[in-house]
């Protein structure tokens, strides 16, 4: 093993790091966003939000989101959609692991009983106070944990990225592979580091969760 140029390009893989920490933070933002239009769309009371919501998860869970991906940077020149490769990759991922988080927002509200909506209702709450005030709270505590499964699940998503030359860390090792034919490192650090931001994250959530646990 080459320590001593793992060494050299190790700051390189960090400026990268930063890319990957950028490009999660901001697909997770727009991942959540989705999720809770798509959650509120699936449960909507009116069918053409509904079939629009369950449009949505069946055609970004039931496609590749790297052809997603591909459509959207190489194909969205075509209709007059010009992005960047950085741009390309957050809108694709984003709106990719949102029809993920509207199902599992939409499990953790429809978890709660019944009962609990019709208890708010007979103490005088409208329908948007009683969910505010008395689902919603209950439904967080419930998905806090699997929004955290999809967040570990779009970290490591962010690779993809590479094949539109999004330089993060994945592109970073195979750039480098390229002139130092050393593959076994380059990968190696690469996945260091994913591990780091990984274990990071994790740790969040459980602190997250806790919090929510104890509210």
């Amino acid at each position: 093993m080459d320590i001593e140029l793992m060494q050299r390009v190790y700051p390189f893989f960090l400026q990268a790091a930063w890319v990957t920490i950028q490009l999660s933070v901001l697909t997770a933002l727009l991942g959540l966003t989705c999720g809770a239009l798509g959650a509120a769309m699936r449960l909507s009371r009116l069918a053409v939000f509904r079939f629009l919501g369950a449009a949505y998860v069946s055609v970004f869970r039931g496609t590749p989101a790297l052809i997603q991906l591909f459509i959207l940077y190489f194909g969205g020149p075509q209709v007059g959609i010009q992005l960047d490769a950085f741009e390309a990759g957050v809108i694709g991922l984003g709106v990719n692991v949102g029809a993920y988080m509207t199902e599992t927002i939409r499990g953790a509200i429809i978890s709660i009983p019944k009962g609990q909506r019709e208890a708010a209702r007979t103490l005088g709450l409208s329908r948007w106070q009683a969910f505010y005030n008395a689902i919603l709270p209950q439904a967080a505590r419930l998905m806090v944990r699997p929004l955290g499964v999809n967040l570990n699940m779009l970290i490591k998503s962010t690779a993809l990225v590479a094949a539109i030359s999004v330089v993060e860390l994945t592109y970073t090792a195979q750039r480098y592979i390229g002139s130092t034919y050393k593959p076994f490192e380059m990968f190696l650090l690469a996945g260091i580091l994913y591990m780091i931001i990984i274990y990071a994250t994790g740790r969040a959530v459980a602190w997250l969760d806790r919090r929510v646990q104890i509210n």
